[in-house]
């Protein structure tokens, strides 16, 4: 198992880096040590830093056709010189990147190089990416640096002149088909539909070929926006789409607490039914504490907002598509309402069609504002209406 196995659809940039990781040698000089990971939400740019960290922590660069120990905890999340920062917050705060610049300055234990990655960079506040802007530009001498954003204009132009910027392409639905046939051992009708539905967004493709609640949830929404015809309608589909988010996201949350607190305690080598020790008990109840799982959901409910606005604007590229003659050579996303499509692009303008595709990017732009959800939501139905 290598350790790009996990990279789809990134063949170019996969070879670019491969190169990089077994030229550098002893040479450090040559070495960038400041990049910017850019590609859109499910093309795998938090997958690749994490295999660009191991490469580089990796005795053999990542080139053996199994995996290292070292490789496999860096995979795993647990080598003591890759530092990950991940939040599931709005922003990214202050106090978090200082700690991960002061963890940069110090001398790896066991590694070539002290990595440091930042999934998401594009969180930060102006304020916040100042902070780190010093060591971005002049990096301790053993540090690397992975920053990861969905595009180089999602960061602010003093971080990104001086980082060297790796762009990632959307992976292709065979691709990303492939991936799940061998990653899931599915078969190739489920793989594709997956793929096809999550147009290039390779978690997502993962949770329809597994889930097949959240399939069930998508067809009805494109359904129910097929079917829509007054401001009833829309209102009702609204909802719909808003408690869906919510119960998911909920789901979500819970199951996500579960999981670290299994860690917390694995780690702490307590079974699952020991008594957690005083001393660290209040670090165990703060993984499930009322605050943390409201901050957890109201993130997560966003996620499934999104991949719902998605869902919503695939419909209305389906129906530019066949305007434009187009089907032949791309393809409808929701190829089992061919016909209601069919039927809404003879009813709708082509410049009503691209006019609902961005009333849903306004929409969308609305709820990552902390805008209410379900007003935005009514909003944007309303004026979905043909």
């Amino acid at each position: 198992m290598s350790v790009w196995e996990s990279i789809v659809g990134q063949e170019r940039t996969v070879d670019l880096l491969q190169h990089i990781v077994a030229s550098q040698g002893s040479g450090r000089d040559t070495m960038t040590q400041s990049w910017l990971f850019c590609g859109p939400p499910g093309s795998g740019r938090s997958n690749l830093a994490k295999a660009f960290a191991a490469a580089l922590i990796s005795p053999d660069h990542g080139m053996g056709e199994q995996v290292t120990k070292e490789t496999g905890e860096v995979l795993a999340g647990t080598h003591p010189d890759v530092t990950y920062l991940a939040t599931d917050k709005v922003t990214i705060g202050i106090k978090e990147v200082r700690e991960l610049i002061m963890t940069s300055e110090q001398m790896p234990s066991t590694a070539p190089w002290r990595v440091m990655v930042i999934e998401d960079v594009d969180r930060m506040l102006e304020r916040t990416t100042n902070v780190l802007l010093k060591e971005i530009e002049e990096p301790a001498p053993h540090t690397v640096w992975i920053l990861c954003a969905p595009s180089a204009q999602d960061v602010l132009p003093t971080i990104r002149s001086r980082t060297r910027v790796i762009n990632l392409a959307v992976p292709t639905n065979k691709a990303v088909a492939a991936f799940l046939m061998e990653s899931l051992q599915i078969d190739q009708h489920q793989a594709a539909r997956a793929a096809r539905l999550a147009q290039g967004h390779i978690g997502v493709a993962k949770l329809y070929a597994t889930d097949q609640q959240v399939v069930k949830d998508r067809d009805d929404l494109v359904t129910g926006l097929l079917l829509m015809r007054k401001a009833s309608d829309a209102v009702l589909l609204a909802v719909k789409l808003a408690n869906q988010a919510r119960d998911q996201a909920a789901r979500d949350a819970e199951a996500q607490v579960e999981r670290e607190e299994a860690n917390f305690r694995r780690i702490n080598g307590l079974g699952p039914k020991d008594a957690v020790p005083r001393q660290i008990l209040g670090a165990y109840h703060q993984i499930s504490s009322k605050d943390e799982l409201r901050r957890r959901t109201v993130r997560r409910s966003r996620d499934v907002l999104d991949r719902g606005l998605t869902t919503l604007a695939s419909v209305y590229r389906d129906v530019c598509v066949l305007q434009n003659g187009a089907d032949a050579q791309v393809g409808l996303v929701n190829m089992e309402n061919r016909a209601a499509i069919t039927e809404l692009s003879v009813r709708l303008s082509k410049q009503g069609a691209v006019e609902r595709i961005r009333h849903i990017a306004v929409a969308r732009k609305r709820i990552e504002g902390n805008g209410s959800q379900l007003l935005d939501l009514e909003a944007l139905m309303c004026n979905l209406l043909v």
